[in-house]
């Protein structure tokens, strides 16, 4: 039998072992949410203008800071660069 075979077969077992609750539990993906509202605030901005600033749509931004959605991975990626590199992220936007 290939490898490919092989392969797949492992593959198969350990889905129906997932299936049936057993086997080694799947890989965790965790993604950390920065904190929205400490950033903005941390920067002295207003909802408007750290939306404008960042090109965040006023209504996202919101969304977030009242809990009512949570940054996506890419979102909070780009969330976590404003808080460390608040002047140079609106540079570079600026400059785009």
């Amino acid at each position: 039998m290939s490898t490919f075979g092989q392969d797949l077969i492992a593959a198969m077992q350990e889905a129906a072992d997932h299936a049936r609750g057993a086997g080694e539990p799947a890989g965790l993906h965790t993604i950390d949410v920065p904190n929205v509202r400490a950033i903005r605030e941390g920067l002295g901005l207003s909802q408007q203008a750290f939306a404008t600033a960042y090109r965040i749509p006023l209504a996202t931004l919101k969304g977030w800071e009242q809990g009512r959605r949570q940054p996506d991975a890419t979102a909070s990626a780009y969330l976590s660069v404003i808080a460390r590199l608040p002047s140079q992220a609106r540079d570079a936007l600026r400059a785009a």
